[in-house]
């Protein structure tokens, strides 16, 4: 006895779908009862309450009763009768109407056949042999491999185009050598000198393949810390790197303002949506990354899907969207604290009553007034950028993850005041991408997130989005109480001004300014 084969299997398997798929479904597919059933009962109902109605209509011309008296049992025969008329009328009206529209299926149930016959074909097709990638030949100029080159040679001809760009870290085995040669082919090929972009002191092998390409050097932002923050019971020392002054100092004014308080952080639960628009069907996929951001690690697991639907930017990844401010992206978090009153006079140098009505004039009314998205905050995404760019984390997504809402109200009885910041799609990790540098990992291991969390998956990524949140709150409240008190200017004008390499005014001779006179 012969056995199927595996093909003959899935071939069964296919035709078996097909005739699935072109059953043709009707609209009286969705009543809870048999269509002959209701369609005996409401036909009966309609023949019976009109006789009875007819026969009593009669009646009370005879006896010269009004047609407009009814009894209780007239009106309930009344009612039924126009239930069964509805229900009759509408539903042969759906039967004529979806004769009509169907009569384009033909074509779709011929494009199913077309599509299940080439997959049967594609199972009985023998699979091609697979293809063996040959090793690339290696690059060689003037007579030599390229490695044995001087390094303005070398550069000479990458700036021609006789030697890819792409290839020198692979063709030279030095990754330090390579950055150094193409930043030599880059000033051939500008005319300008690159002298002061930084070469040495970088590890660039770390960033191969895995966080830059075309390497021809790398910058430097200074790195400073702002602290302790104490959040929810543990102290932190917050890494921040930015060129803007008053920035950190700023911040640290803000985490003295709450040292002595706990703030308390809450996350909304993830749960599965699908949005129908049109005729389109977007889907939005959630997943747990763990410590991980998960950009790429929730487009690989879920390819296959992708493969299928056409990508819809309904993710609204690094944009600003009122979905990620609605529903959440990455981390969604809550931070609030209550300040006593002697502190803000004290530390803050401002008042209760002048704070809350700057936040409601300032952060809610007038970004309403401009139309913000995500943008009722004073300057969330200084904070934000900062430590991003300190801990290693995705800087485009400083788009979405500095969306925030500052909320100040009085607190026990108008003393004290409430705040607030909520922050719905704060996108971190503590694994991947720029974490594994050096610097940046030295900043996480500062603030204990470093890596992954073995005992619970993605516990070090929430921690750093709660540190985000708490030194938001730092930065607002900062930052509102010296509008509040008029200070904002004073201080950038001590902190924030620098003199370097500004151009010196052109003093003109006593005959220029005559003639430009």
């Amino acid at each position: 006895m012969d056995h199927p084969q595996p093909c003959d299997e899935k071939l069964c398997m296919i035709f078996s779908d097909k005739q699935t798929s072109t059953k043709r479904v009707l609209a009286t597919d969705a009543l809870p009862l048999p269509v002959g059933f209701t369609n005996k009962l409401f036909l009966c109902i309609f023949c019976a309450t009109s006789y009875f109605l007819l026969a009593r209509w009669s009646e009370k011309k005879k006896v010269d009763i009004p047609l407009h008296s009814l009894s209780l049992l007239e009106i309930i025969a009344v009612i039924a009768q126009i239930s069964s008329i509805i229900y009759l009328w509408g539903f042969f009206g759906i039967v004529y109407v979806q004769a009509h529209i169907g009569k384009g299926d033909g074509e779709r149930e011929n494009i199913v056949d077309t599509a299940l016959m080439a997959r049967a074909m594609s199972y009985l097709s023998p699979s091609p042999p697979p293809s063996v990638s040959t090793p690339r030949t290696k690059i060689a100029i003037n007579g030599q491999m390229l490695r044995e080159n001087s390094d303005e040679d070398i550069a000479h001809a990458v700036a021609t185009g006789k030697v890819p760009s792409s290839v020198l870290e692979e063709d030279l085995g030095d990754c330090s050598r390579a950055a150094s040669v193409r930043k030599l082919a880059v000033e051939m090929m500008t005319g300008r000198s690159l002298e002061s972009l930084p070469l040495v002191g970088f590890d660039y092998a770390s960033v191969l393949g895995q966080c830059c390409e075309m390497v021809i050097g790398h910058i430097q932002i200074p790195v400073g810390v702002a602290g302790p923050l104490l959040l929810d019971g543990t102290e932190y020392m917050v890494p921040m790197a930015t060129t803007e002054g008053c920035l950190v100092a700023s911040t640290n004014r803000g985490c003295k303002a709450i040292y002595l308080l706990v703030i308390k952080s809450l996350c909304k639960a993830s749960e599965y949506s699908v949005f129908l628009g049109w005729s389109d069907l977007y889907m939005r996929f959630k997943c747990s990354t763990g410590d991980a951001m998960g950009m790429n690690m929730v487009s690989k697991g879920v390819q296959n899907v992708l493969d299928t639907f056409s990508t819809c930017n309904y993710c609204s990844d690094k944009k600003a969207a009122a979905i990620n401010w609605v529903q959440g992206r990455g981390k969604s978090i809550v931070c609030e604290v209550v300040i006593k009153q002697n502190i803000v006079q004290k530390v803050l140098k401002t008042s209760v009553p002048a704070l809350i009505e700057l936040n409601n004039l300032k952060n809610l009314t007038g970004s309403a007034v401009a139309g913000a998205l995500g943008g009722f905050n004073a300057h969330a995404s200084n904070i934000v950028s900062a430590i991003f760019l300190a801990t290693g984390q995705d800087p485009a997504q400083n788009v979405e993850s500095s969306h925030c809402i500052t909320l100040m109200e009085p607190a026990r009885n108008g003393r004290d005041l409430y705040i607030s910041v909520r922050m719905p799609s704060v996108e971190v990790g503590t694994v991947g991408g720029g974490t594994q540098l050096a610097s940046q990992a030295a900043c996480l291991n500062m603030l204990g997130v470093k890596g992954a969390n073995m005992e619970s998956p993605g516990a070090n990524a929430q921690r750093l989005a709660k540190i985000i949140a708490g030194a938001v709150l730092a930065g607002e409240l900062s930052l509102m109480s010296a509008l509040a008190a008029g200070h904002l200017v004073k201080s950038h004008m001590k902190y924030n001004r620098s003199t370097k390499n500004v151009t010196n005014p052109v003093h003109n001779s006593p005959k220029e300014q005559v003639q430009a006179v």
